[in-house]
């Protein structure tokens, strides 16, 4: 499941914890050069109707942190609206309504899976979406933004080094790819055998050399 990040636009919270926000705008180009089409959401929101399946309120995309309902989720020509209530009975649903009203919360936050996505130039037009979950989340997008910067300078400071043949040791590189959402065995595995071998200079090394930078440029391009 991937996430995406808006900014929190909440009307109408009331003391008994029910809200209206948005939890997806569209039209916008996001930083990690995204943008989510209208009509993104239609086919999924159907689907939970004639279902009876829900879109799930997390706190911070955590499943073993339900703390309300989406009573009401539709499409409009901004975005993806909804109507959501907080429960109340919840410590932490409490605890995100005293957040709300302070505007300590700084967004929602989508869970999805892709399901159509088709590409213009360097824009990833998102065209239709399986809706899991929306989240309150604590940080807004440009702060996700500024830690993407952040991983994106040391992915290039790596791809750099190992060009120069001075490459980073085996350990910085795991680090890279967990910062980057690689599962810990996964990146273990990766670094541990096929740049491993390149950085000792094995007979294997300048193939696994250039596997190391198509994998680099499959991560910057999620």
């Amino acid at each position: 499941m991937k996430t995406k990040d808006f900014a929190l636009q909440i009307k109408d919270l009331s003391d008994e914890g029910t809200f209206e926000g948005y939890g997806s705008v569209f039209g916008n180009v996001d930083s990690y050069g995204e943008k989510v089409l209208p009509g993104a959401f239609v086919a999924s929101l159907a689907k939970h109707r004639r279902e009876g399946s829900t879109v799930l309120m997390l706190w911070q995309h955590n499943p073993d942190e339900p703390i309300g309902v989406w009573e009401d989720l539709a499409e409009d020509s901004k975005g993806l609206w909804g109507k959501g209530r907080l429960i109340m009975e919840v410590q932490k649903a409490r605890e995100t309504h005293a957040l709300m009203k302070a505007k300590a919360i700084g967004g929602l936050s989508i869970g999805y899976r892709e399901v159509k996505v088709t590409p213009d130039g360097n824009v990833r037009n998102l065209e239709e979406l399986e809706l899991r979950e929306i989240s309150p989340v604590s940080f807004p997008a440009n702060r996700r933004a500024r830690i993407e910067a952040v991983k994106s300078e040391r992915m290039e400071e790596f791809a750099r080094r190992l060009r120069d043949g001075d490459p980073m040791p085996i350990k910085d590189f795991e680090d890279i790819l967990r910062e980057a959402g690689v599962p810990k065995s996964m990146a273990v595995a990766i670094a541990s055998h096929g740049y491993a071998k390149a950085i000792r200079g094995e007979p294997e090394g300048e193939k696994a050399n250039d596997q190391a930078l198509r994998f680099l440029q499959m991560l910057k391009a999620d």
